[in-house]
């Protein structure tokens, strides 16, 4: 095996440059080839940002929740995170078209790139579908789509460790249920090869993965697997694979970003968090008594709520960094490329 470009890799603070300006909680981001960048919006749609930088926001209404002074009370701030629309987890569809877990209103949502949008799909064998966290296309035109819990709020599943999240695949034989029982389910990503499905537990806190199984009756999960470290010592959020074989992770609250190598070996790439917050905060996950202030109290500066990861730029070795806090986009240079996305290739 060749040498792995990220070992004594580390993210040189001063080369980080900040894209966008008054975004409102921009969790998930979607890079084109052109340099076009789309990022989940909390107004209720996306931020369109152009290669010189331009921006738009696209989206039926325009929520100003995220824009207004923030609250001083933890109770206060709580709300503001857990009640309303909030586009989390997006990917483009065949057509180009956005598709968008709302983490809020929970619902998968489909919004064309001039902001007209429909619920795709609330519910599941009868019941509401949950907090709908994430969607993932995939070659074959599939979509995984991740529900993080059917508690609500959100923050009482995450601080007891509740395990009643589950991903659906939606296929040319409908939506269903494909696996269970996920501590807070997150973000998914498919390898190079599409043999497994990496799954963020955010609240395990760990990667797992599952073998997907092909047959006459659709594609199902099988050999559900910890991958890597059983403890990361803080929550995963975002993933993204890079050309390598490196899985690439934030660590939410925290605000931490690493990855782990083919081999699962961990490597630290980028600690922005507050030590004594942060420890706190995990300590007090583990012991199931985490509050929605030990979560506002650990963050960092440079995406504060650090939630995702995303390849970019014409050679896919710029990086992004999502956020649940932040207003403006970090990025900086990877010294190798990202793992292509199915809308890369097709584009």
């Amino acid at each position: 095996m060749s040498h792995n470009p990220l070992i004594g890799f580390q993210v040189d603070r001063s080369q980080i440059v900040q894209v966008g300006h008054d975004l409102q909680r921009p969790e998930c981001i979607l890079a084109e080839r052109d340099g076009t960048l789309w990022s989940a919006d909390a107004r209720g749609g996306v931020m369109r940002i152009a290669p010189d930088g331009s921006q738009r926001f696209i989206g039926q209404h325009a929520s100003d929740r995220f824009g207004s002074q923030q609250a001083s009370s933890g109770e206060s701030m709580e709300a503001k995170y857990t009640k309303g629309t909030l586009p989390n987890g997006l990917a483009f569809a065949a057509n180009s078209d956005i598709l968008i877990a709302n983490f809020g209103t929970d619902l998968l949502e489909l919004m064309t790139r001039d902001g007209a949008t429909r619920t795709l799909h609330d519910r599941i064998d009868g019941q509401a579908i949950g907090k709908v966290n994430f969607v993932l296309r995939d070659s074959k035109d599939r979509l995984w789509i991740t529900v993080s819990t059917r508690v609500n709020p959100w923050t009482q599943a995450a601080s007891r460790r509740v395990r009643d999240g589950y991903i659906l695949v939606l296929d040319s034989h409908g939506l269903r249920v494909v696996a269970e029982g996920f501590a807070f389910t997150n973000e998914v990503r498919l390898d190079a090869n599409e043999e497994w499905l990496y799954i963020v537990e955010t609240t395990g806190p760990h990667i797992s993965r599952m073998r997907l199984v092909e047959s006459d009756r659709g594609v199902s999960l099988a050999q559900r697997e910890v991958f890597g470290p059983a403890d990361f010592g803080g929550p995963p959020d975002g993933i993204a694979f890079d050309a390598f074989g490196n899985l690439w992770i934030t660590l939410v609250m925290v605000d931490r970003l690493i990855a782990l190598t083919p081999q699962g070996e961990v490597l630290e790439l980028l600690d922005d968090g507050d030590a004594v917050a942060s420890a706190n905060l995990t300590r007090k996950m583990t012991e199931g008594s985490a509050t929605p202030d030990d979560m506002l109290a650990a963050r960092g500066a440079l995406a504060p709520w650090m939630s995702s990861v995303t390849f970019g730029g014409p050679d896919l070795k710029t990086v992004y960094l999502g956020s649940l806090m932040g207003s403006t986009i970090p990025s900086f240079r990877s010294p190798v490329a990202g793992l292509p996305m199915v809308h890369w290739m097709e584009r």
